[in-house]
């Protein structure tokens, strides 16, 4: 939804922007030729120019920084998860190489009046409502919660997601390749029950939004 925003507020110079439409396909136990006949990962495989699996040849890769841009809610989080899948199973050097990337748009924007601040968590914006309030009520402070990236424009895009100086990217690395692998089975197979146990032995550790 905010790919046009994005290649509006984008550095042509040095920026691609790849839509994609909806989550993609879950390449855990897909076959090789399901995966090249889907098109939003066949478009993806031609964008970064290497080929995947045995055919993977990293000396043709066309960007040394690949970042994945999803909204913040939980559909977000699971195209992110479909993308690492993919990149894990059919591109491992791309994250060993620490060239996968995952982008971090800020969670609320805090204005008053021709001020405003931008804020990642709830302390930032709690801070960000204090000094923007000043000697004034809270109530003439405007919070709004983005729920996805398609809520701002190109320039507020670029300021806070795309802008080398101002955004914030958290690297995608692999520490222990073994229990990476136990963990993308898990959650992506088709057994049930040990997915299950994951989600609730790590449910006291999410951060869930009302």
């Amino acid at each position: 939804s905010a790919g046009g925003s994005a290649k509006q507020g984008r550095n042509r110079e040095f920026q691609a922007i790849l839509p994609l439409r909806g989550k993609i396909l879950n390449t855990e136990q897909a076959r090789l030729d399901k995966i090249f006949a889907y098109t939003e990962i066949k478009n993806l495989i031609i964008a970064l120019g290497t080929s995947i699996s045995e055919s993977f040849d990293y000396s043709r890769l066309r960007y040394h920084r690949i970042i994945i841009m999803t909204d913040a809610d939980v559909d977000g989080s699971h195209i992110t998860t479909l993308i690492l899948t993919f990149f894990f199973r059919y591109m491992k050097e791309l994250i060993e190489f620490g060239y996968v990337y995952i982008a971090a748009p800020p969670l609320y924007l805090i204005k008053k009046g021709k001020d405003f601040e931008y804020a990642w968590n709830d302390a930032q914006r709690n801070a960000a409502v204090q000094r923007l309030k000043g000697a004034g009520k809270e109530e003439s402070v405007n919070i709004q919660r983005y729920k996805g990236l398609g809520e701002m424009n190109a320039e507020q895009l670029w300021d806070t997601t795309l802008n080398p100086e101002t955004r914030t990217l958290r690297q995608v690395t692999i520490e222990n390749a073994a229990e990476c692998d136990h963990i993308f089975s898990m959650l992506m197979g088709d057994e049930v029950a040990p997915r299950r146990d994951f989600i609730e032995k790590n449910a006291k550790y999410a951060r869930i939004d009302i």
